[in-house]
C-alpha cells in the first residue's frame, strides 16, 4: 500500500480541509465583525442627542456589526427601566459573542485528535511490518520500508496538521477577544449614556 493510499492519509486530509475551511469562513466573518466602533458609537450618540432616536436605530440596522447589534437594543430599549436596558443589552451581547464563536471549537478538536490520529497510523504502519516479517521468511527490503515510511508519514502529517490547525484557532481567538473588548466597551457606554439623559430627563 502506498502512502497516500492510507486511510490514515485521506483522514488527515479531509481533516486539514475541513480546518482550512472553517479558519476561512471564520476569518472573514471576524473581520467584517471588526469596526472603528468608536467612531461609530459617537456618530450615532450625536444623532441621539439631536432627537433622531429613530434615525440612529436606522443607521444601526443598516451597520452589519455585533455592536451595531447591541447598540440598537439599548435604543430599542432606551424606555425601559436602567436594570432592563442592562439586561437587554448583556443578552444581545452575548448572542453576538455565541455567534462569534460557533465553529470555533471545530479546530481546537481537530489540532486535539490529529496527533492521535497520526499514532494510529504509526501503529498501523509498524503492525503491517511486524506481519509482513512475521509471514514470509524471505522479506522484501521494499515491504519493511513501505510500512516504516506509512508510519513515519502518518505521524508527521498528524502533527503538521495540528500545529497548523492551533496556529489558526490562536489567529482567531486573538481577533474574537479584541471583538469582545469592544462589544463590552460599546455597551457600557451606550448604557451610560442612556442612564445619563434619563437623569437629565428627570431633573
Amino acid at each position: 500500500m502506498t502512502i497516500t493510499g492510507s486511510p490514515v492519509f485521506w483522514i488527515l486530509l479531509v481533516m486539514s480541509l475541513v480546518a482550512v475551511v472553517t479558519y476561512i469562513e471564520r476569518l472573514i466573518d471576524l473581520r467584517r465583525a471588526q469596526i472603528g466602533y468608536q467612531d461609530f458609537l459617537k456618530g450615532v450618540i450625536n444623532v441621539l442627542d439631536a432627537g433622531n432616536d429613530n434615525e440612529a436605530l436606522a443607521i444601526c440596522e443598516d451597520t452589519a456589526a455585533p455592536v451595531a447589534n447591541v447598540v440598537a437594543t439599548a435604543i430599542r430599549h432606551r424606555e425601559g427601566s436602567a436594570r432592563a436596558l442592562r439586561e437587554a443589552v448583556d443578552s444581545q451581547g452575548r448572542a453576538e459573542i455565541g455567534r462569534l464563536d460557533r465553529r470555533l471549537a471545530v479546530l481546537a478538536i481537530i489540532a486535539q485528535i490529529a496527533p492521535l490520529v497520526g499514532l494510529m497510523g504509526t501503529i498501523i504502519g509498524f503492525m503491517k511490518t511486524v506481519l509482513a516479517a512475521n509471514g514470509s521468511e524471505i522479506v522484501s527490503r521494499t515491504e519493511l520500508l513501505g510500512g516504516a515510511m506509512e508510519s513515519l508519514v502518518s505521524a508527521a502529517v498528524g502533527l503538521a496538521v495540528a500545529v497548523v490547525t492551533i496556529v489558526m484557532y490562536g489567529s482567531l481567538r486573538v481577533r474574537l477577544e479584541r471583538t469582545i473588548v469592544e462589544l463590552e466597551a460599546a455597551a457600557s457606554q451606550i448604557v451610560g449614556y442612556f442612564s445619563t439623559r434619563r437623569e437629565g430627563v428627570a431633573k
